[in-house]
């Protein structure tokens, strides 16, 4: 057993956790740093093994957590480091299908229990697509509970063949939500004129250019918008490797679009939009709706993954992969104010029943609890 611990309650020893990062998601990233911050508040030792750019965004380490560096890899090295870092944890705690195969890998042999939480589903096809379901299966066959973010994950690991499946309490991070700004009156005309959207409506999605985030789809409901007086301006936040081909078609068909790349301010962004935008194929709990619904700024969503479960009410759902439904629903809501005042009241209250970051450590906390107490004897 670990020392006695000033923090440990009751006199308890303090437990120790290694949370595992494969650094490749933002979402994870920010909230496992609130989790650190949180336990470590409580009294548990906290190690974090994560790539070294993680830590630089989110300071782990400032979360009162010890950190240890691990490459985003499955490579024998890399597995060397993690399997050290969990020698004397109570419990390991990893994030996302690559991250937990590590974990898996390193705790060969060990009887150190395993926590995963999947955040969300990985976007692959053909051959790749089966070899992540083969991981899939060995990590859930392996993790002694599996938290998913969202009820579709839940299931999925289920049907994988997880004993022990849950849906987790997910708080959105204070560092992520939105603020109200000092004089919103003042800084939305400003932001909108840098945009190049005075005196038009501002749509605003954001999110990496990846193929799974529909923004090929968002690009072809724009060309119905081409014809509204005054014209829409689509804007996209976000950087990824379809960012050429969008580019292409945005100059090619004269479409009123901007990539206007990676951003730090998008709490400025969504409080000079109209609405925001989320076109993804699939999602769990999307960052940018629940942005959205606590700045109220009404959201248009596909109706996809966890999304409905997210949002309820509080936003216009549409088909994935249909621009006319999306077009059509955006015309509709530019055109009418006062559904556009209800969907940010719907938002507020939806966003008030999310679970908080408090909450989140609690549920983690007592599944941690019920993995490392002692057993009476029969």
């Amino acid at each position: 057993m670990s020392p006695l611990s000033s923090n440990a309650p009751h006199g308890q020893s303090t437990l120790r956790t290694v949370q595992v990062l494969g650094g490749g998601n933002a979402a994870s990233s920010a909230h496992v740093r609130s989790l650190a911050e949180g336990l470590v508040a409580r009294g548990v030792r906290v190690t974090v093994c994560a790539p070294v750019e993680a830590d630089r965004a989110y300071d782990f380490t400032g979360a009162g957590a010890e950190l240890v560096h691990v490459p985003r890899s499955s490579d024998p090295a890399s597995v060397a480091a993690l399997r050290a870092a969990c020698t004397h944890a109570d419990l390991v705690h990893a994030h996302g299908l690559h991250a937990s195969f590590r974990a898996v890998l390193a705790l060969s042999g060990r009887r150190t229990p395993l926590v995963v939480t999947w955040h969300d589903r990985a976007q692959a096809q053909g051959a790749r697509a089966q070899f992540l379901r083969v991981l899939e299966r060995r990590v859930v066959r392996t993790a002694a509970v599996v938290l998913g973010t969202s009820s579709d994950l839940v299931d999925r690991a289920r049907g994988t063949g997880a004993r022990d499946a849950r849906l987790a309490a997910v708080g959105l991070p204070g560092q992520q939500r939105p603020v109200p700004l000092d004089d919103p009156d003042r800084l939305r005309p400003k932001v909108r004129a840098e945009l190049g959207a005075t005196g038009r409506p501002l749509l605003l999605a954001v999110g990496s250019l990846d193929r799974h985030r529909g923004y090929d789809v968002l690009l072809d409901a724009a060309r119905a918008w081409r014809d509204l007086d005054p014209v829409p301006l689509v804007v996209i936040a976000g950087e990824g490797p379809q960012r050429p081909a969008l580019q292409r078609r945005i100059e090619d068909e004269a479409l009123p679009v901007r990539l206007i790349g990676r951003r730090e301010d998008v709490p400025e962004l969504l409080a000079a939009a109209d609405l925001a935008l989320l076109t993804s194929s699939w999602e769990s709990r999307s960052v940018l709706a629940q942005e959205a619904l606590y700045a109220r700024v009404p959201l248009v969503a596909t109706r996809v993954g966890g999304i409905p479960d997210l949002v309820g009410d509080a936003a216009e759902l549409v088909p994935y992969g249909d621009p006319e439904a999306l077009a059509d629903t955006v015309v509709r809501l530019l055109a009418d104010p006062g559904r556009r005042e209800e969907l940010c009241d719907s938002g507020a209250r939806q966003a008030a029943g999310w679970p908080t970051e408090d909450e989140t450590v609690a549920q983690v906390l007592s599944i941690y609890d019920e993995l490392t107490q002692p057993r009476p004897l029969a």
